[in-house]
């Protein structure tokens, strides 16, 4: 399965994200990989998520999330946001809030701001499927490929 999860990494062209969840007043982030949009009409975009994880219970009562498109230069950023853990994760980078109230990264490339319309379970991730209600582009710059991450995830001891 080694061989699958390189393949897979080096293979199927996907970027590198930071989502901003919120519900009330408290907001988080998370780095992801898997998001893919799924519909033009309307344009919807599919985010795969951990449940165990705390982001996932905030883009659940929230029901809003930003997907931030990230740079080739923005590897510290995306290290960053997928740390579990942190005391003050967004603390890191410059937030604003969007229409739906979701969380921002002014440094990023791009954002989507979106709500959740629903979700199923996907194996050990759950699929979160989103309609995009906004959408800006706010830097210049190439985004971050999956591929160019290496091994930052630990994704590898899965497979051996």
């Amino acid at each position: 399965m080694h061989k699958v999860n390189e393949l897979l990494q080096q293979m199927l062209s996907q970027g590198v994200y930071v989502v901003g969840v919120v519900d009330g007043s408290e907001t988080n982030a998370f780095t992801a990989a898997w998001v893919m949009q799924v519909s033009f009409a309307p344009v919807l975009l599919a985010i795969s998520i951990n449940p165990e994880h705390h982001s996932y219970r905030l883009l659940k009562k929230g029901g809003v999330c930003s997907v931030n498109v990230l740079s080739q230069q923005q590897m510290l950023l995306a290290e960053h946001f997928g740390r579990s853990g942190l005391e003050d994760k967004m603390a890191q980078g410059t937030w604003t809030a969007t229409v739906t109230g979701a969380p921002v990264l002014q440094e990023s490339l791009a954002y989507f701001d979106c709500k959740v319309r629903h979700e199923v379970a996907a194996g050990d991730h759950q699929l979160v499927i989103c309609e995009v209600i906004d959408a800006r582009q706010l830097n210049a710059g190439s985004p971050m490929l999956y591929s160019d991450t290496g091994t930052m995830d630990n994704s590898a001891e899965f497979y051996e």
